[in-house]
């Protein structure tokens, strides 16, 4: 019996030559990754250890992203330690405000994350980084602590389940967010509890990079210990140039073995809603009804990249935001926003009445820059919706992805695309 591409990544940074799901290993970690919520708690627990150094000052990474630039005292005083901390480490890939971006956005364009890694971090959704063909997964901070002393740590390997998507017809304005809000409202927030999910299909390789970053991204979403996706060659174009050291591409045999395997055709998926309070609860544009919003967000570690600014901008261009809601824009990084920039995406933005920020986690978790009252509703691209998620406890958030979000800024409630797309521009 063959092995998944997340064994044979396990196997390989455990010493092994062979892996099966359940068995219980060390490996050996590329990156360890933490942000201002979770890195003091990891260096509270590191200097009990009783080590004075990291085990290695360039594969030990922090990000100031959520509460940065500080929002208040408590998070200055966060921010102080994590700075402080990496400083006295020496650590090579510390990204102060200025050069920092949404941590997930921002490991993959500096080239830190690449296939075949082995990549943990004190935040969900980690499992970003399996869109390279990495295994990358979330940790509590106490494990992380562990492993920045001693570059291992121990996993259980998953189960797989696989999902493939079928065709390359896309209905219009579906990207990776759909795909993926189309595949936990089918398995629900659970149906990938501690176990792999690899994305695979004719469909999948037509995605983009930012597309497949969105798509593992949320496989925490349903559950899952991690998203992967087998490289290919748009992988090896993306990483090119980028990565600073050897790598090495991991691919399923054909006679692996998997828990589940779920096959859809992108014909049937148009573009998704997920509605309060669970991201399984999706359902098609054309089933969302009348839904009024107060706010959009258009960002974070899920969709604040380049691809999903330029969707939004081309269905913001010549019309301007409901005058009744607020529309929030956060590029994932300052590279991102840069070429933004340079391509007037910034410009559309502001001429539509939207907020532009720098980069930043802050509304995707209630932190800053979007909080919602009592009562409010917000359309978002981030990745959770759960209760209280934004703001108040009696506040709502829908899920969607950047076409949707953007359409919907416009008219004021959750529309599709074509909904703004037919008429014309309101400008003029």
């Amino acid at each position: 019996m063959g092995m998944t591409i997340t064994e044979k990544i396990l196997a390989a940074h455990a010493g092994k030559d062979k892996l099966t799901p359940g068995d219980l290993v060390n490996v050996k970690v590329d990156l360890v990754l933490s942000n201002d919520i979770t890195a003091p708690i990891a260096i509270k627990e590191f200097k009990k250890i009783g080590v004075d150094k990291v085990f290695d000052k360039d594969k030990v990474v922090m990000v100031p992203d959520h509460f940065a630039p500080n929002k208040d005292i408590d998070s200055a005083e966060q921010c102080k330690m994590v700075r402080g901390f990496a400083h006295e480490q020496e650590l090579s890939n510390y990204f102060e405000v200025g050069r920092m971006g949404i941590e997930h956005a921002l490991l993959p364009e500096q080239g830190l994350v690449l296939p075949g890694d082995v990549i943990i971090g004190a935040d969900s959704h980690t499992c970003t980084y399996g869109a390279l063909g990495a295994f990358s997964t979330g940790m509590g901070s106490t494990d992380i602590a562990s492993a920045m002393a001693i570059g291992e740590t121990w996993l259980k390997v998953p189960q797989t389940i696989k999902f493939v998507f079928r065709g390359t017809a896309f209905n219009p304005w579906v990207s990776g967010k759909d795909l993926i809000l189309y595949t936990i409202g089918k398995i629900g927030v659970d149906g990938a509890l501690y176990q792999a999910m690899e994305f695979t299909g004719e469909a999948i390789s037509k995605l983009s990079m930012d597309s497949r970053f969105s798509m593992c991204n949320m496989a925490i979403e349903a559950g899952g210990k991690s998203g992967i996706i087998e490289p290919d060659e748009k992988t090896l174009d993306y990483v090119e140039g980028r990565a600073a050291r050897e790598f090495t591409v991991y691919k399923s045999d054909a006679d692996a073995e998997y828990a589940q395997v779920f096959e859809w055709d992108v014909a049937d998926i148009e573009p998704q809603v997920a509605f309060p309070h669970l991201p399984s609860n999706t359902r098609g544009i054309s089933d969302v009804g009348e839904v009024a919003i107060d706010q959009v967000v258009i960002g974070s570690c899920t969709n604040g990249r380049l691809e999903d600014l330029r969707i939004a901008a081309q269905i913001l261009k010549g019309h301007e935001v409901d005058k009744r809601i607020r529309c929030i824009v956060i590029p994932g990084t300052q590279a991102i926003y840069k070429q933004a920039m340079k391509e007037g995406l910034i410009d559309i933005f502001i001429d539509a009445k939207a907020a532009v920020s720098t980069p930043t986690c802050g509304p995707c978790l209630g932190g800053h820059m979007g909080i919602l009252a009592k009562g409010e509703r917000a359309l978002a691209t981030t990745n959770r919706n759960f209760v209280g998620r934004m703001g108040h406890p009696e506040s709502e958030v829908y899920l969607c992805g950047p076409a949707v979000a953007a359409a919907s800024a416009i008219a004021g409630k959750i529309v599709s695309p074509d909904y703004v797309m037919h008429k014309e521009p309101s400008i003029g």
